[in-house]
């Protein structure tokens, strides 16, 4: 550290001290060096702590995100005004946030001191967890929105317990979307409420009604009105550009959003009675006496059946010009129709080509067995002109009262179901197919790729892969974190080398002894007794049987042994950590327990899979397919072990979750997760100690719940402080010298399947 002298008496300035205070600060020890700094700190008010110490409180907490343009002096300067208490209390909740995110604790010491003056200590910790919950669905912004927003909060308080927040009752709106008809939607928190046909979002919590009843039917009928607008087609026109023919763009999309509400609540009225009377309990009586006559023709047309978005257009025109209009319905939110429109099309884009594809598929099956059209003494050839087609026919369910048959040469076809999914959302959003989206792809599209494009297709692909979302528990407030984790499946980029006839040489006396061990547990009998026929006799039952004989008893015929295979109806997953800690020798020796693994697995007859796993932050959780279940032990595979390499981190119940999906879907007696890692869980933003630890925890209970036995396989030399209350007892295995565990991984796992 260099220090700043006095020209006149070489001494250490007071600027000089706060650096040294400062830089021991960062070291741990800002307490008692603040202690021996006299006439540095400014006592506060009420005997609390001064602002310089508060000062370096904060900076320790906060130093990761702090520049030159940010400070936490101000913070700290308004906090020294209040009591200890206080203080402390404020300082312990940066503390927790920061665990979270460094970003939203430094946002929370500019906002948050002047909630102390608002938020009562009875519900100061209420708050905090309300804050994150924010924080885990919309970001650090939404976060920010609500701590400017602690008026809200309080008034929430207020009304309770008549008030009814989204958190408490998301799930129950999720599933009660579920059971209407139409593609699933998301319930997210907004301060607008709208949906843009994926989701639907809704206020952070109902205060309106004085009864709790009345504000969960608020947030059913919110819920119902927006449902209906992608059901009942109010997205099948460009609403944006509707509105922008006329003077008053904002105008028009108010009256275009009255008329639709209108139309939308006669429809909820036919299909959905019951919550339709609910709906209309919630607003005030409207006397359509007064309205003009272009409203009250356009009220009465659109309340009948059999009116759709067009009529809305029609009378939007005749009803622009008039001053008095209808209120708005309390449940019917806002419309944002250049960002709903911006996904309807990004949608549209996907699921034409999705829907191209599997056509495509579709017609290679009908091409190679013609019999599922019922052709007879025709050829393919010959009748293939028309293609696919569709046939609508009468169905009540469904909007527009007709389903959709897909037809190929005229003749019915039996869509899978992924097809009938992708054929019900475009009908959904367009009211019919588009003849364009009945053409299955061409053959061969990328058979002239030269291999620098296939290289930079394949990039492509992998930032296009799909994205899997999963909760993660959140042991500081025992609450799950909602679709927290983003998950993508990606593929080891193989590598052709010798590695695996390196490691069969290396190992050939070891290979030969699992060899004959997995044989003998493969040709494996079961002696079963009390048989009435068999290869042997039953000593006991002979016994038995003599007994019964001197005593006067009827003898049993069952006498004999019968020797039956075993049924090893087994389906295992292997998921082996690829985390930045594993590089060298790990690494190597992991690969090597892989491929003898494989070998012996291949004798045995076993059905297995292996996924790598990694990552950075929850944002970035990566799986990667080494070999799927359906998959031989070729070539490609060896060479996707041989590529397996050390990425990030080591965040483990996501890939648990999804990989205990996939193993779910097996169809097997006995199903096993077994991972392979060198250490605990932990990733860099807070996933570390307890957070990692539980939520593995939580992961494996869940995996446990769905018959899936999980067993873990460690070098960790410190393993035993965790993995006994992560796995259990019995469930895990630790190897203590690294170039051990290829020989001590098939082993380990004849002993557990045996």
């Amino acid at each position: 550290m260099f220090w700043k002298k006095n020209k006149k008496n070489s001494k250490k300035t007071k600027d000089d001290k706060n650096i040294k205070i400062r830089a021991y600060s960062k070291k741990g020890g800002f307490i008692k060096s603040l202690e021996r700094q006299g006439g540095i700190t400014t006592s506060a008010s009420y005997g609390g702590k001064g602002v310089r110490e508060l000062q370096l409180r904060m900076e320790l907490l906060v130093d990761q995100v702090l520049s030159t343009h940010r400070s936490v002096f101000e913070p700290a300067k308004q906090l020294a005004a209040y009591a200890l208490v206080e203080q402390d209390r404020f300082l312990s909740s940066i503390e927790k946030i920061s665990l979270t995110s460094v970003e939203l604790a430094y946002n929370f010491c500019q906002f948050a001191p002047k909630s102390l003056q608002v938020v009562d200590e009875e519900h100061w910790e209420h708050w905090i967890i309300t804050l994150l919950e924010v924080y885990d669905k919309r970001g650090v912004n939404g976060a920010i929105n609500s701590m400017k927003n602690v008026e809200g909060y309080v008034q929430s308080i207020t009304h309770a317990p008549a008030c009814v927040t989204l958190q408490e009752v998301s799930r129950i709106l999720e599933s009660f979307v579920i059971g209407l008809s139409g593609r699933k939607l998301d319930i997210e928190c907004g301060e607008l409420f709208y949906t843009d046909t994926e989701s639907i979002r809704l206020p952070e919590l109902s205060t309106t009604f004085s009864r709790r009843e009345d504000n969960f039917t608020f947030y059913k009928a919110m819920t119902v009105h927006q449902w209906a607008q992608s059901w009942f087609g109010t997205w099948r026109i460009n609403v944006d550009a509707l509105v922008k023919i006329y003077k008053d763009p904002e105008r028009a999309l108010s009256l275009f959003h009255k008329l639709e509400t209108i139309r939308l609540d006669a429809c909820i009225g036919l299909e959905l009675p019951g919550i339709a009377r609910s709906m209309k309990s919630l607003c005030s009586t409207v006397n359509h006496q007064i309205l003009s006559k272009h409203w009250q023709r356009a009220i009465e047309k659109l309340s009948e059946t059999d009116a759709t978005v067009q009529d809305t257009i029609f009378f939007l025109e005749t009803v622009y010009k008039e001053e008095n209009v209808p209120e708005d319905k309390i449940y019917q939110g806002c419309l944002n129709p250049r960002a709903t429109w911006k996904t309807i099309q990004l949608r549209a884009e996907r699921e034409k080509d999705a829907l191209k594809e599997k056509l495509a598929e579709l017609r290679r099956e009908i091409e190679s067995d013609p019999s599922q059209l019922n052709l007879e003494n025709e050829s393919i050839e010959e009748n293939n002109k028309e293609g696919f087609s569709i046939q609508e026919t009468e169905n009540d369910i469904l909007p527009d009262s007709y389903k959709i048959e897909l037809l190929y040469d005229d003749k019915p076809v039996e869509a899978p179901e992924d097809v009938q999914q992708l054929l019900k959302s475009i009908l959904q959003d367009f009211g019919e197919i588009p003849d364009e989206y009945l053409e299955a792809a061409g053959h061969g599209i990328y058979d002239d790729v030269t291999e620098n494009e296939n290289d930079a297709k394949t990039a492509v692909v992998d930032q296009d892969n799909e994205v899997y979302l999963y909760d993660e528990w959140d042991h500081s407030r025992l609450k799950y974190r909602k679709s927290w984790c983003q998950l993508k499946e990606l593929d080891v980029r193989p590598v052709h080398d010798d590695f695996v006839n390196k490691t069969l040489r290396k190992h050939r006396g070891l290979l030969k002894q699992l060899h004959r061990t997995f044989e003998a547990l493969r040709e494996d009998n079961k002696r079963i007794k009390h048989q009435p026929n068999g290869d042997d006799i039953d000593l006991d039952a002979m016994i038995d049987a003599y007994i019964d004989t001197k005593i006067g008893f009827e003898v049993s015929q069952n006498l004999f042994i019968k020797s039956r295979k075993i049924d090893r109806n087994i389906a295992v997953m292997f998921m082996i950590d690829m985390s930045g800690s594993t590089t060298g020798w790990v690494n190597e020796m992991e690969r090597e327990a892989l491929v003898l693994l494989c070998e012996s697995l291949e004798i045995l007859g076993d059905r297995y899979a292996i996924y790598g796993f990694s990552g950075v932050t929850h944002e970035r959780c990566e799986l990667y397919k080494i070999k799927e279940f359906n998959e031989l032990y070729s070539d490609e595979v060896k060479a996707r072990i041989s590529g397996i390499q050390p990425q990030d981190y080591t965040r483990m119940g996501a890939a648990i979750r999804h990989l205990t999906k996939l193993l779910h879907q097996v169809e097997a007696r006995t199903k096993l997760l077994i991972t392979l890692s060198d250490g605990r869980p932990d990733d860099q933003d807070g996933y570390r100690g307890p957070n990692g630890i539980e939520d593995t925890r939580r992961a494996i209970i869940e995996a446990k719940y769905l018959g899936i036995h999980p067993f873990c396989i460690t070098i960790d030399k410190e393993a035993m402080e965790y993995l006994q209350h992560m796995y259990g007892a019995v469930n895990f295995a630790v190897i203590h010298q690294v170039d051990k565990l290829p020989y001590k991984v098939s082993d380990i796992y004849r002993r557990i399947t045996a």
